[in-house]
């Protein structure tokens, strides 16, 4: 189940409970986001997108790889604590391109909640990068692209997952 929380016009924030450890609520996120993430309509560049990787330090990148083995770059690693809290700059603009000076944050924090569960808190903040379009992008975010069913993606593949 995704929540919404405090209402702030320039920031989004989703919760989600994983039937998952937080070691394997971490590796899903970061190291697998290919899995989960709907490649075929979430991406920006030009080749069909074949995954979606974060390179796991701080400065690295963030970005889709197309068939084509292009890369197109979303943002960088701005925290990278594993495996407790990862913050990501997203640098795609209201037009659907990659801006890197638009710097809007998403900050996960992976918090264990009993045993073998994992409370998995989002927040995509500093929306007021977007100008003019904040509403627009904001409304995106909330319900139409929603961070909220990219956490039920997630959720459904690291409650699932099984090493080997």
């Amino acid at each position: 189940m995704v929540e919404q929380s405090i209402r702030d016009l320039n920031s989004i924030r989703k919760m989600t409970v994983i039937e998952a450890e937080r070691s394997i609520a971490w590796k899903v996120f970061t190291e697998k986001m290919g899995a989960w993430w709907p490649l075929a309509y979430y991406k920006i560049g030009k080749a069909n997108a074949v995954d979606a990787a974060i390179e796991p330090r701080v400065g690295g990148r963030w970005f889709e790889r197309g068939e084509d083995l292009s890369t197109c770059q979303w943002g960088s690693v701005l925290a990278w604590e594993p495996p407790s809290r990862l913050v990501l700059s997203w640098d795609v603009n209201a037009d659907w391109q990659y801006d890197p000076s638009l710097n809007t944050e998403i900050e996960v924090r992976f918090i264990a909640d009993g045993n073998k569960r994992t409370r998995v808190e989002l927040e995509h903040r500093r929306l007021d990068r977007y100008g003019a379009r904040r509403d627009e992008m904001r409304r995106i975010y909330d319900t139409e692209g929603d961070w909220g069913k990219l956490l039920e993606a997630f959720a459904r593949v690291a409650a699932n997952w099984r090493e080997g």
